[in-house]
């Protein structure tokens, strides 16, 4: 269901901290016309853990809406809270959304089998596909790989696909291992896709996309059809970007870059998130400039 270049979509603010209806229903149509396979609204990068639940799903059905049918829609839905994580996988579908994506639960530190259980449960109730996603360095726990590959093989037909960001590339080949080479897994690091889709991931849920998705789509379609030379081209080229879009803390140097790329779009930014300092601000302006974005 998932492959290519997915960007894990900013959510456009105006200055007093309202959502942006208008600019993001034109980021989602640039997106596709840019060639992104799917779209993940309200994630990490789109300040989920600033919006209410209303707000949330609100802007899930904006996406949904917008979409129209063009590309999936993996809607963010994760919480620490299991009975809030499977309410929310209600909601996601009930906004259309085609496929949740779910951190294990943050802040509680359950270990592997509290993690195995969250998800056990989710899976008894579970009215869409779940993107598992492991991103230790947010949530402070870490789908082990034999974990991982136990919720998979136990609820095979809820548990289509992973975003790994653990930085631990060579869990590729061990999830590859247990779980199959059909279990499709995703990149949650941009400057690691290269070697990630090396060793059979299908794709990146990506913050650089946003940014730039042609260069992100056609760097996928390029390992995809395994013409490594024109994706290392690729890489070399977005580099610095993957780079720049995290010397400050994220969203804000992605909020900034998009107003380079596309004049207009709102800078608004929640707290506690903040605008990018001076120097984040220059490196992803020489990001853009070595991109060819600007």
């Amino acid at each position: 269901m998932f492959s290519g270049s997915i960007p894990a979509l900013v959510t456009p603010f105006t200055q007093d901290g309202a959502f942006d209806e208008a600019a993001y229903r034109a980021l989602i149509d640039w997106q596709i016309a840019e060639g992104s396979s799917a779209l993940v609204p309200c994630g990490t990068t789109g300040e989920a853990a600033t919006l209410t639940a209303d707000e949330h799903f609100a802007i899930v059905q904006v996406c949904v809406d917008q979409t129209a049918g063009r590309v999936p829609v993996i809607a963010g839905a994760g919480s620490n809270d299991t009975a809030v994580a499977a309410a929310n996988i209600t909601r996601a579908r009930d906004a259309g959304a085609d496929a949740a994506l779910m951190v294990p639960p943050y802040y509680n530190r359950p270990g592997q089998e509290g993690i195995y259980q969250h998800f056990a449960r989710l899976a008894e109730t579970a009215e869409l596909p779940i993107v598992l996603y492991n991103v230790p360095a947010r949530t402070v726990t870490d789908i082990q790989p034999a974990t991982l590959a136990r919720i998979v093989n136990a609820f095979p037909k809820v548990f289509v696909a992973v975003k790994d960001a653990s930085g631990a590339i060579a869990r590729v080949s061990a999830h590859r291992d247990a779980c199959g080479p059909d279990f499709v897994q995703l990149s949650g690091n941009d400057d690691m896709a290269l070697a990630f889709n090396a060793m059979g991931g299908r794709g990146c849920i990506s913050v650089s996309a946003n940014v730039a998705p042609r260069l992100c789509a056609d760097f996928q379609a390029a390992c995809q059809s395994g013409d490594y030379a024109a994706a290392l081209a690729l890489q070399d080229r977005l580099y610095p970007l993957h780079d720049a879009l995290f010397t400050d803390a994220s969203p804000g140097p992605v909020k900034y870059a998009m107003t380079r790329v596309r004049p207009g779009f709102p800078d608004g930014i929640r707290l506690p998130m903040t605008w990018p300092s001076d120097a984040s601000r220059a490196a992803v302006d020489a990001a853009l400039a070595h991109a060819g974005l600007v």
